[in-house]
């Protein structure tokens, strides 16, 4: 006997990338940081690992609250904390989306837009990006209850620029979300439309630049009302004791996590030379990734990477199967992998 709804029993779950058991590997492949948490962040947590753990946490993650509002310089009454950006995301779903509604993404884009569409029984209207990654002009449809911009877009690494956002969200009557998870590699935020535009919600990731992948801490920044009706659905402890100590912590030393990025976006301008140097033909990324086009079948230099224990991101989907998707590592992983394409580029020529 089968239990399940309908939809869910149709549903293609989303498929994360790989996360081995096995160790050895130089893990390209899911844009987390190649840099550790800030010390203080580290210690902060270590101290909360105490008798206080028998206790809820603070179901509003106040602190959390107040620190990003003075970061992103708007009221802790603008904010919500999620369990991961993708807790928000669910929490977006539920708020907005019933049977049937519809939701509007773009693509190539993050993946689990849909799946939380699907899951929701909502009417998923997928827009294909322009060739060049602007926003074409069926991405504004005025019986959408949500609409979502990746920027920087993953897997492409591009960026809608404020300006377009803006004009999205004048023309729309649903609720406009505008996910940047990747925002602290870009040179622009759309963080400041939150207050010029009600129906802007703007996410922030704490697993990529903050080095946090680990603690599941996202952030939903809008208008208060929208903030206020969110909080009715958010699950009631959603963030632990000790991922509102280390987030908070690493709101408190902004300065560092901008010195990583700063190495990062030196490190993805220097991969994207040497790879240009091998044939590759690489999309301009603003993310802590680039997405490239090799100068050999995309699945087949996957297969041939992860043979050397080197994970990057491959679909086999149209408009990506061309492609992988490599994360920016250190410099150490970023000269090893680019030794590995050499030497297959290589004995293809032999």
């Amino acid at each position: 006997m089968n239990y399940f709804r309908e939809n869910i029993d149709r549903l293609e779950a989303y498929t994360p990338g790989e996360q081995p058991q096995d160790g050895g590997y130089i893990k390209l492949n899911t844009n987390e940081s190649p840099y550790p948490p800030v010390r203080a962040v580290l210690t902060a947590m270590r101290s909360a690992v105490n008798a206080d753990l028998r206790l809820y946490p603070d179901p509003l993650a106040t602190r959390v609250r107040v620190k990003a509002a003075d970061v992103y310089g708007v009221h802790p009454d603008m904010v919500i904390v999620g369990n991961g950006s993708d807790d928000v995301l669910s929490i977006l779903m539920r708020s907005f989306v019933g049977e049937n509604d519809k939701v509007v993404f773009l693509n190539p884009s993050y993946g689990l837009y849909r799946v939380l569409t699907d899951i929701q029984s909502g009417r998923a209207c997928c827009v294909e990006y322009t060739e060049d990654y602007r926003l074409p002009d069926q991405i504004v449809q005025h019986d959408a209850k949500l609409t979502f911009i990746c920027s920087p877009n993953n897997p492409s690494g591009t960026v809608t620029a404020p300006g377009e956002v803006a004009r999205l969200a004048a023309a729309s009557r649903g609720v406009v979300v505008i996910d940047e998870a990747y925002a602290d590699f870009a040179d622009g935020t759309c963080i400041d439309l939150v207050r010029s535009h009600a129906n802007v919600v703007v996410l922030r990731s704490f697993s990529k630049s903050y080095s946090l992948a680990g603690l599941r801490i996202g952030l939903g920044i809008a208008e208060k009302n929208l903030i206020a009706g969110m909080m009715k659905v958010k699950d009631s402890y959603n963030v632990e004791r000790i991922g509102i100590v280390g987030a908070a912590a690493a709101l408190e030393n902004v300065s560092k996590m901008q010195a990583n990025a700063r190495k990062v976006k030196r490190d993805r301008g220097y991969l994207t030379k040497q790879l240009e140097r091998l044939g590759f033909r690489v999309i301009p990324s603003q993310a802590n990734f680039v997405f490239v086009f090799p100068p050999m079948p995309a699945g087949e230099l996957y297969e041939q990477l992860k043979a050397r224990k080197i994970l990057v991101r491959y679909w086999n989907r149209p408009r990506l199967s061309d492609g992988v998707r490599i994360s920016i590592g250190t410099r150490n992983e970023l000269d090893t992998l680019l030794a590995a394409v050499t030497d297959i580029l290589a004995s293809r020529k032999q």
